[in-house]
């Protein structure tokens, strides 16, 4: 049994239809990668995983549950965490305060994320505002860890990061889901780096899956992905 389905998903929002019969699964400590250029849905899948977009038809299940009338918080307790594009830190807590706001009755806890990324720890009485990008992203993925989940969703967690930081970010998953064992579906505008970071891949293209398969197998024939991908 797949820990997540999505099957037959048509979402958006209002009346506006953007992701279309749309299907996909994650194994349990699988890791997924979405593709494609901007607007093509990626986020909006993210979205409707998490319940904060309108599903027109389709099902969406976890560990074989059907979760589609499930509210936002309560897929939280599930076991779905998502580290949202925006970051989304609470501006007036400070960062422990941004971390044990999320805190739920599991393996990782605020230790856990001191010990990930020690800036965390060095800037833990810093306000939510008053961090750089590439440490709000760290907050953002440590708040989202806090949750204990076991499948953790990454919507552009490199975006307008410095290379070094970008490196430090992928390490950091690598260790994590060989230590940790969760799932992650991660939307990356750099394929290549999202290809490294994963086992499967689907690529996008107007609400649609056009292109789906192994990782290795997608980076050794990038051609085709390219093709997709390219603006």
């Amino acid at each position: 049994m797949a820990l997540l389905e999505v099957e037959g998903l048509t979402a958006g929002y209002g009346e506006a239809v953007v992701l279309e019969r749309m299907s996909l699964s994650v194994e349990d400590g699988e890791g997924l990668a979405v593709l494609g250029r901007n607007g093509v849905g990626k986020t909006t899948l993210m979205l409707a995983i998490m319940g904060h977009a309108r599903r027109f038809a389709g099902a969406l299940r976890w560990q074989g549950r059907d979760i589609a009338a499930v509210p936002a918080y309560a897929r939280v307790r599930l076991g779905i965490g998502w580290v949202p594009q925006e970051r989304d830190i609470f501006p007036s807590l400070t960062v422990e305060e941004n971390l044990l706001v999320a805190r739920r009755p599991g393996p990782f806890g605020l230790r856990d994320a001191y010990d990930m990324f020690p800036r965390l720890q060095e800037r833990r009485r810093n306000m939510g505002d008053k961090l750089s990008g590439g440490e709000q992203q760290m907050l953002a993925m440590c708040r989202t860890l806090m949750t204990n989940p076991r499948l953790l969703l990454l919507d552009e967690p490199f975006e307008g990061l410095a290379p070094v930081i970008v490196e430090e970010l992928e390490a950091t998953l690598r260790r994590l889901r060989a230590e940790k064992g969760f799932a992650t579906v991660i939307v990356e505008q750099h394929a290549e780096d999202a290809l490294g970071l994963s086992d499967r891949a689907v690529v996008l293209d107007r609400g649609r899956v056009v292109l789906e398969g192994r990782s290795a197998d997608l980076l050794a024939d990038f051609d085709q992905v390219r093709r997709w991908i390219a603006v």
